[in-house]
């Protein structure tokens, strides 16, 4: 019996989505507007940790939005945003340890979503975050411990989930 270890298998930890917008106000509001719009979902602000005097950011000024969506929505909202990208993501896309990201240039490329004219045209990231049955050592708060080499989630297994998985074209 070669039974395929379960510990070993991966699968989709949460989908972070968001929206940098630069300044608080007005256009922060739209932003979170179109991702309440995109993944039904609550949105909430990102403050700067930062000070970059020559764009006007200091720390705690609001400068985007984000939600994170785990479990089967999450599955349901890449295979959305994965249709208006063609089923495409780069291989430049993927880092060392579990994690893809891909943009949608525009939120209308959504299907489903309809054009509000109060929203203007926008787009949002999506942050895919990949794990394995046992990678909570490493965030919890007791008795923290590292995780494996041989546990951590490569370039080349992210990109072979993403193919077989997520049914994606990665170029």
């Amino acid at each position: 019996m070669n039974a395929e270890n379960p510990m070993r298998e991966i699968y989709v930890d949460k989908v972070v989505v968001n929206i940098g917008v630069g300044e608080a106000g007005e256009e922060l509001e739209k932003g979170i507007k179109i991702l309440e719009l995109v993944t039904k979902k609550k949105a909430v602000k990102t403050v700067a940790k930062v000070k970059l005097p020559t764009w006007g950011i200091r720390p705690g000024l609001p400068i985007g939005c984000k939600t994170t969506l785990r479990g089967k929505d999450a599955l349901d909202f890449i295979a959305l945003t994965l249709k208006a990208r063609d089923n495409k993501i780069p291989k430049a896309s993927f880092t060392n340890d579990g994690i893809f990201s891909y943009g949608i240039k525009e939120y209308l490329d959504v299907p489903g979503i309809k054009y509000d004219p109060n929203l203007g045209i926008r787009g949002f990231d999506v942050c895919v975050v990949l794990g394995r049955k046992g990678n909570r050592v490493k965030l919890r708060k007791y008795n923290i411990s590292r995780v494996g080499k041989k546990h951590k989630i490569s370039k080349d297994e992210a990109i072979k989930f993403a193919q077989e998985k997520l049914k994606a074209v990665v170029e």
